[in-house]
């Protein structure tokens, strides 16, 4: 017995040996038969794959396994999991059918079908004798010339949603996700390196989704940096060791998440162990313009102290995106509002400063200074920060943040007998209150500490941070320890009994753990700390011990109440309304309720309803007899008074169409009427007369309540047409920016074409730059912060309005200053609108102001936002030099003068009168500031009426800007986006070259200048000049 035991076990063992010997047997000849490659004599079909040396990777077809569409797509995977796929060459035209094939023929590597139709392949290079397509064991899939041993194209360099060891992160990387788990076409999210700056991003669509953090005048945010190994991951070259990196990988998700994965060999499995956005507040600007984020709160987002939602609905509904707007509009103001370890988006500039006095008063300097922040001293230097532009990417309670300075009126931090002081980012509504000051002293349970910015809620038991304060509610959110209490629903219950609040409390717990603050249910176990929302009951009537602490109060008076305590008590047919915090009218207040008042309330109601009757007649017979009178006098006017009306001037306009299909929406501007503008220029009188353009006279009105406006009268005979007024009415509306002109209305009477501007005080920029007396107020620092708010204007226009702008007609009568000297670009009569990415068009009708337009514009017809650059540029020499760029003038000797081209009649005129008497010249900006700057003498160029004060450097930048501009070739102009950096002094590279500038005349296509209006004649100049040295 125990001998056939034996035997049986041997048979299982011999068995499952042999068994055994043939799996390896199998896996060595399945080894022997796999390949790596494909060669012109064999390519790989559907259904075939290729195998990696080290059998890491595969490459073959495949296809979502859901759905009952076919779509075969040609992949890389891994050969341990094929569900991972980490390329894909056909990803945007899947092949529809099993027929396809991945082969070499022609030079390149490509994928067709039975029927030869190509899906996907590479570029076809020189005629080769030995192509080989390889699937290397790092992922990579290179086409080469096995004979010259030289890669002629490799997946590495067009890679999809992975990021793979040995890939190269440069400017040119992209990584684009998937469009869904199962479709591997081109999706919504690209990460990739931010041009100029050293950091990574998310793009969705064209929308920032999510950023890394940079280093900033030596401080780091570091809630958004990237981990030392990711850092060396993506640039390999920086690794001592590159076999750590070989089974990881970085995925450009669908969802919108990069994520950073691990391979565990033990576990046999993937792992992410890094992974951003990871939270709402990692969203770049999640709340949006000056709204912050704060990752303790179940509620995200909240809007600064200042400033309210832009779209309260929109706010509501938790769509925080459109940010906040200030409560004032004017964001000129000495006063700041001081937040501690604020996250932010980075600065516009920055300054050595000697202290944060100092610091300050750099942002008090410049109206546009939105906010500041002193950093200190790191690495032996002190820096200031400031922020032009609105505070993107706010977020609280960051470890390694700023000490932030935000600029805002001073109402709407102070303390009030209403409000108490701001603490932090949390306003501090009536009747909370934080000292014995302001709110109401039953409500006096708040403490604010000013060091940190936090505010807290101090219960008899202890205190709690406050994390949000919900005015319209009635309520404040505080965190408590998770440790007090079970689960959620044990903490609701004994939450007032935690807090301690009795009967005689005006707080009380109205929600915690609940899904609006923090998605719990109320059996979820507790931990680290939870959210609660408590309600305050309305407050009885202000607290006072004068008349003067009631004037916040309307209608209401100090007075004792019943209980002895004086306190703001509502007059008489009044009281007082706890939930809207004032006296309202009492209902039904007429007067005295009494058997008396019946035989009055009697004749009353006999008596009015005949007065009415006859009333009524009467008007009736008066308005037929007025109506008959003037019947004829309103049949003669009527073709007039159809323009009169909005909805005429809508037809007007839309008789020329607009590209963006706005004349379907209506106009965004109010209309007046013709004799309410009459009346506000005292009929268009000389006293109320500002100047005079190319389209008409300009002339200051002043309405009803004292608000004062710019009226452009256009003139009948001037060269601006519907179509130019269609532009300013339509186009100006849509466009919403600090440094353009802001339209308040238009009118059309007739022949009457007006529009109507915000009021600017000192005018025009040419009316003070080149008037002998007006330009002492145009010292460097004014000149310099004009230059540099007509390059944002222009960027705005350029790339960051919804309406890319081109403006055609800028110059220095364009410029328009306002009380405190900031540019405003105006006169958009003349703008064109591209599509899209389109940077340029042309045209038979060339029109603006010889003198500012650019050489392929005013010749061919062609106009780019380069055309702008180009004006731009000669704006920019005429502000630092005084001069205009179109002049005759007497010769002197070393005389600085300035550049330009002119007006055909002009140029004419002064080469005549050059050729005949050599000592008249004409005015020739870049001629002899190009031929300074040769000489290393640009500062001669300076107006030595902008002061003492000018900062060298500065000036040297304008120059070197204004020469870069003004180069013939359009492609070798700066964009604006590039000239404000330039300007700003933030762009680290070395500036280029300008080339000098040339200018040749020949007879346009067809040209009509704003400021000249003569015709063309066939006279043909050639102006050259010589090469500088």
């Amino acid at each position: 017995m125990r001998t056939s035991c034996r035997w049986s076990v041997l048979n299982t063992l011999s068995s499952i040996l042999s068994c055994y010997t043939i799996f390896i047997l199998f896996s060595a000849l399945q080894a022997c038969f796999a390949r790596d490659n494909i060669t012109i004599e064999s390519g790989l079909a559907d259904g075939q794959t290729l195998v990696s040396a080290g059998n890491r990777f595969q490459l073959g077809f495949f296809g979502p396994s859901r759905g009952s569409n076919v779509k075969r797509y040609v992949g890389i995977w891994y050969a341990s999991n094929s569900q991972i796929v980490v390329w894909v060459a056909n990803r945007d035209n899947p092949i529809l059918d099993r027929t396809g094939v991945l082969s070499i023929a022609n030079d390149q590597l490509k994928l067709s079908d039975e029927k030869r139709k190509i899906y996907w392949s590479t570029q076809r290079g020189a005629k080769r004798s030995k192509l080989v397509a390889k699937l290397n064991d790092t992922g990579n899939f290179i086409l080469l010339d096995e004979r010259l041993r030289v890669n002629l194209w490799e997946s590495f360099t067009e890679p999809t949603d992975t990021f793979l060891f040995g890939m190269k992160m440069d400017a040119k990387f992209l990584l684009t996700s998937w469009s869904s788990e199962e479709d591997p076409s081109s999706g919504n999210f690209i990460f990739k390196q931010d041009q100029g700056v050293e950091q990574l991003v998310v793009m969705e669509k064209s929308t920032v989704h999510w950023k890394s953090s940079r280093p900033d005048a030596g401080k780091i945010i570091k809630s958004d940096e990237l981990p030392p190994t990711i850092v060396n991951f993506l640039n390999f070259s920086q690794s001592n060791n590159p076999r750590v990196y070989q089974d990881k990988r970085m995925v450009m998700t669908f969802t919108g998440k990069l994520q950073y994965w691990d391979f565990d060999a033990d576990m046999n499995s993937w792992s992410s162990i890094w992974s951003e956005p990871n939270n709402n507040c990692s969203v770049f600007n999640f709340c949006g313009n000056f709204g912050t984020c704060n990752t303790n709160s179940g509620l995200p987002c909240k809007c600064l102290p200042g400033f309210q939602p832009k779209f309260m609905d929109k706010w509501k509904a938790g769509e925080f995106s459109d940010g906040c707007s200030r409560n004032h509009t004017s964001s000129c103001g000495n006063y700041f509002l001081s937040l501690k370890r604020m996250k932010v988006e980075n600065s516009d500039s920055s300054y050595e400063a000697k202290d944060e006095t100092d610091c300050r008063g750099e942002c008090l300097k410049n109206c546009q200074c939105q906010a500041y922040s002193f950093v200190g001293q790191r690495d032996y230097t002190t820096s200031c920060l400031i922020w032009s532009e609105d505070l993107k990417d706010l977020q609280e309670d960051e470890d390694d943040g700023y000490d932030l300075n935000i600029r805002v009126a001073l109402s709407d931090i102070e303390a009030s007998t209403r409000n108490c002081e701001t603490c932090g980012t949390n306003s501090v509504p009536y009747p909370l209150s934080t000292g014995p000051k302001c709110g109401d002293p039953m409500y006096f349970s708040f403490h604010c500490n000013n060091d940190t910015g936090k505010l807290s809620f101090m219960a008899p038991n202890g205190r709690y941070s406050v994390v949000a304060v919900n005015p319209d509610a009635r309520t404040f959110v505080i965190q408590m320890k998770a440790e007090e209490a079970n689960n959620c629903a044990a903490l609701h219950a004994s939450a007032s009994r935690i807090l301690q609040f009795n009967q005689s409390s005006p707080f009380n717990v109205t929600s915690s753990c609940s899904g609006e603050l923090g998605n719990l249910t109320s059996d979820s176990t507790l931990e680290g700390t939870v959210e609660v929302e408590i309600s305050w009951k309305p407050p009885l009537e202000p607290m006072c011990s004068s008349s003067a602490d009631c004037k916040d109060w309307p209608h209401s008076t100090c007075n004792e109440n019943k209980n002895g305590q004086r306190r703001c008590l509502c007059n008489s047919t009044y009281h007082w309304d706890g939930s809207v915090l004032n006296c309202t009218r009492e209902a039904g207040q007429l007067g005295e309720s009494s058997d008396k008042s019946k035989p009055l309330a009697l004749i009353l109601g006999i008596s009015l309803p005949i007065g009415t009757a006859f009333l009524c007649a009467a008007v009736s017979i008066y308005v037929w007899r007025e109506k008959v009178v003037k019947r004829r006098e309103k049949q003669r006017q009527a073709v007039l008074h159809m323009y009169d009306t909005e909805k005429g001037v809508k037809e007007l306009i839309d008789l020329t169409p607009f590209e963006e299909k706005d004349h379907g929406t209506g106009i965004d501007v109010p209309f007046f009427d013709f004799e309410s503008i009459l009346a506000a220029t005292n009929n268009f009188s000389e006293e109320n007369k500002l100047g005079k353009g190319g389209f008409g006279p300009v002339y200051m009105g002043k309405f009803p309540g004292g608000e004062e406006v710019a009226v452009k009268r256009l003139s009948s005979v001037s060269g601006q047409g519907l179509e130019e007024f269609k532009n300013e009415v339509v186009l100006i509306a849509k466009l919403q920016h600090r440094n353009l002109v802001r339209l308040l209305g238009y009118c059309i009477r007739g022949e009457e074409k007006i529009l109507l501007y915000e009021y600017m005080p000192n005018k025009s920029l040419d009316s003070l730059l080149f008037g002998e007396s007006s330009s002492q107020q145009l010292d460097w620092a004014t000149r310099f912060n004009i230059i540099l708010g007509i390059a944002r204007g222009l960027l705005y226009l350029h790339q960051d309005s919804r309406l890319r702008i081109i403006h055609r007609d800028l110059k220095t009568s364009n410029i328009l200053l306002d009380a405190e000297m900031n540019p405003k670009i105006s006169d958009f009569g003349l703008a064109r609108m591209i599509q899209g990415k389109q940077t340029e068009a042309n045209t038979l009708r060339v029109i603006g102001t010889y003198g500012y337009m650019a050489p392929e514009y005013a010749l061919d017809g062609l106009f780019s936002v380069k055309s702008d650059v180009f004006s731009f540029g000669i704006v920019v020499l005429e502000i630092i030099s005084g001069k205009r760029n179109m002049r005759f003038y007497q010769v002197k000797d070393d005389a600085p003068s300035l550049v330009g081209y002119v007006s055909r009649d002009d140029f004419k005129i002064g080469f005549l009168l050059h050729m005949a008497l050599p000592s008249i010249a004409l005015l020739n900006i870049w001629l002899q500031g190009w031929r300074l700057w040769q000489e290393g003498k640009a500062l001669d160029l300076m107006d030595e009426r902008a002061g003492s004060n000018c900062n060298e450097s500065e000036f040297m930048r304008c120059v070197h800007v204004g020469l870069l501009c003004i180069q013939e070739d359009p492609s070798e102009r700066p964009t604006m986006g590039d000239i404000v950096l330039m300007l700003s002094g933030t762009q680290s590279s070395k500036l280029p070259i300008p080339k000098q500038p040339a200018y040749v005349i020949r007879r346009p296509l067809s040209a009509t200048a704003s400021s000249y209006s003569n015709a063309e004649t066939n006279t043909e100049i050639t102006s050259s000049i010589e090469e500088g040295r």
